[in-house]
């Protein structure tokens, strides 16, 4: 293809991508992808200057508005900023434009998030909001006046007063940097012209997505997307529906109250600062973002923002970068563009954590607890300066609830040092040669039947000597919790699996010392040593060899309670869930799934081959657990936090030694809950269900009571 072919193909792409963005809501591809066009054409242009034309993308700012809305034609041009990718292009950006005015060598600078959203234009006259508007291409935006309303973060009239201000704006706009504005009552041009961004949060974003979710209703990709469909709905009601918020950073256009029809220079305190102007629209009432600082040099911005590349997650919102603007917003205006480019500020944009790759394939991983996750390959595709081919599926009822099939265009995410993972198909982007995907019905390691218990999202391989699972399922039967074989380590374990000496965890029980001798690191002293933990380990109690075995929803306090109630392994296995059910701890879920595990053909030879290394305790069938006037008889704990001085063991002991029991997880039948420092999700829970809550010196107290 020659030069020219490629510059006229690039343009037709970013015009019909454009088009996707800006009026149908529906981008096919990512903005870091959009970027890459728009440098290509960009880099064109610059060689051949001859060749642009008044229909080049680069010569306009968005895209034409569509025929839903009536147009409107915007006070002045609503223009896009050239990007920036690295502190070099910062420097470089300043670079050029110092030449070009002396007071640039004192200058400062404003740096606020370029937040990924939709930005609107909102009218006021004589302090009320009159019209709103999209930005469109620059110049003509569509009348949304009647959805922009709907919006509670927008001021519907001006200045709003303190509680009004409190309720339009909760959290967003919550700044003390900005200084004390001057005036008790701010001045108010007659006619103001703002310039802002609309977008939904975070939070608020997984909320609707829940909510959806639950009413069986389709989800959303992204933040993005969701917040410019919403505004872009002809039923304003259903925008009312929809979290949207909005921060406001620019005055587009005013007039004067005294010189009606001219245009006048803005009031203080906002006339020159961009930092000035941000405090006087928060007097207003107008979100404006936390995020935002001043500088005294181009060095300090450059490092402020970034700080934000890795710490974007903290602002609560989607964000493709900061702009780093002049503060001084006279020099700004003189300075005036390049092209469709002002001079006085440069987006400085993070690497890109989302593009769009074609699926190639769903294959399922096998996970050391025996949950089967779906993976993705993908066409490799770049993202934030990493090479990504695969890609986490979440879930198999992810994966229908979304309807991705094999061959799908999607959409991937990676922030950070987080998996990358899909977010779901671009439908308009589907040919029809597209696959439907099902679950496996067999385990894609052993070829074993999977588990899939209603109610519950996981698939698992439950096959005691799955080949997947073997090397997780030996470290929890050896660990001190379960079997508590001293010197089996996680190396020792991957050795024995390597060498095939242990399939499963029975062959422990007959290995031999000369198996060992064969072993690196292995001598006579090492070899004896784990051969007598590993004879010693046959006497440990039901309970221990119960939970060692690694039946799903079973752990030490469920395995004690059953171990009581049955007796052995025997008695176990026949037990059918009615009975199962009858232990205190056990609902259908755990009961189904001890059945399953039990009535499984590979599993009962790991136990018959346990029985024939003599590892097959029992107990008297039904003890009674309480230690007779034990302080703690009948009480059941959860313990959460950092404690004092007791070890997270130190406590359990404690407590089970005194007669009570410790569970996982926080319910309505939780005794207690032991507070320590530092507590997770479970004391929440337990204020939310009123658990009694204890210190370590409250507990100790009762004990000595």
């Amino acid at each position: 293809m020659d030069t020219l072919t490629r510059y006229h193909e690039l343009k037709q792409q970013i015009h019909f991508h454009n088009h996707r963005y800006h009026v149908l809501d529906a981008p096919l591809i990512s903005d870091v992808e959009y970027d890459r066009l728009l440098a290509d054409l960009r880099q064109l242009e610059t060689e051949h200057p001859d060749w642009v034309t008044s229909d080049s993308p680069t010569q306009r700012a968005g895209a034409a508005a569509s025929g839903k809305f009536e147009k409107i034609r915007h006070p002045r041009p609503i223009l896009s900023l050239a990007n920036a990718f690295g502190a070099g292009d910062a420097r470089a950006w300043f670079e050029r434009i110092r030449k070009l005015d002396e007071r640039l060598a004192t200058a400062k600078f404003t740096v606020e998030p370029k937040i990924d959203g939709l930005s609107v234009v909102l009218h006021y006259r004589n302090g009320l909001f009159v019209q709103g508007a999209t930005r469109g291409d620059g110049e003509v935006g569509e009348d949304i006046t009647a959805n922009l309303r709907t919006v509670r973060a927008i001021p519907l009239k001006i200045p709003v007063n303190r509680a009004e201000s409190a309720q339009n704006s909760p959290a967003l706009g919550q700044i003390s940097l900005f200084p004390a504005q001057r005036l008790s009552t701010p001045s108010i041009p007659s006619e103001l012209v703002l310039r802002g961004e609309i977008f939904i949060t975070d939070k608020d974003f997984a909320l609707l997505n829940a909510r959806l979710a639950e009413n069986g209703e389709k989800t959303y990709l992204n933040p993005r997307n969701t917040a410019a469909g919403s505004l872009r709905q002809l039923d304003p009601a259903i925008t009312a529906t929809r979290p949207l918020t909005i921060l406001v950073y620019q005055v587009v256009y005013w007039v004067n109250e005294k010189q009606a029809g001219q245009e006048t220079a803005l009031p203080e305190p906002w006339q020159s600062s961009q930092w000035e102007l941000l405090g006087w629209l928060k007097s207003l009432g107008f979100p404006v973002s936390d995020a935002a600082r001043r500088f005294d040099s181009l060095d300090e911005a450059i490092a402020y923002t970034e700080t934000w590349e890795t710490g974007r997650d903290n602002l609560g919102y989607e964000a493709d970068g900061m702009v780093i603007k002049l503060d001084n917003l006279t020099l700004a205006a003189e300075l005036g563009f390049v092209g469709k480019d002002p001079r006085g500020a440069i987006a400085f944009k993070f690497p890109g954590r989302e593009v769009t790759t074609q699926l190639l394939n769903i294959e399922v991983e096998v996970g050391r607890t025996g949950v089967l996750t779906p993976k993705a390959v993908l066409e490799a595709v770049e993202i934030g300066g990493v090479v990504v081919k695969n890609a986490t599926l979440h879930n198999f009822d992810f994966i229908a609830e979304k309807d991705i099939r094999i061959g799908d265009r999607v959409l991937v995410k990676r922030a950070g040092e987080v998996i990358p993972y899909v977010i779901g198909p671009l439908l308009d982007a589907r040919s029809g040669a597209e696959m439907a995907y099902s679950p496996p019905a067999t385990c894609p390691a052993c070829a074993q039947p999977v588990e899939h218990l209603a109610d519950e999202v996981a698939f698992y391989c439950v096959n005691a000597a799955c080949p997947a699972q073997l090397i997780r399922n030996l470290e929890h039967f050896v660990s001190r919790g379960a079997m508590d074989i001293v010197g089996l380590g996680l190396k020792i374990v991957e050795q024995l699996i390597a060498a095939e000496q242990v399939k499963d965890v029975a062959d422990l029980f007959f290995l031999k010392k000369e198996d060992l001798l064969t072993l690196e690191g292995f001598a006579e002293k090492k070899a004896d040593n784990l051969l007598e933990a590993i004879r010693a380990a046959r006497a440990q109690p039901l309970a221990r060899l119960l939970a060692a075995l690694g039946v799903r929803g079973v752990g030490e306090v469920s395995a004690k309670d059953l171990a009581a109630a049955f007796g052995s392994l025997d008695a176990l296995s026949a037990a059918s869930a009615d009975a199962l059910q009858t232990v205190a701890g056990i609902g259908p879920n755990i009961a189904a799934a001890i059945v399953d595990w039990f009535g499984r053909k590979r599993n009962q030879q790991v136990l018959e081959k346990l029985k024939q290394a003599g590892v097959w305790p029992t107990q008297t069938q039904n003890a009674d657990l309480k230690i007779p006037n034990a302080p703690l008889n009948g009480l059941t704990f959860v313990i959460t936090g950092t404690l004092p001085t007791l070890s997270r063991e130190a406590a359990k002991e404690l407590i089970e030694q005194n007669g009570g029991k410790v569970t996982e997880s926080v319910s309505k039948k939780t005794s207690y809950l032991l507070l320590g420092e530092a507590p997770g999700s479970k004391y929440e829970k337990a204020l939310a269900l009123g658990v009694p809550v204890l210190d370590e010196t409250a507990l100790l107290a009762r004990i000595t009571l």
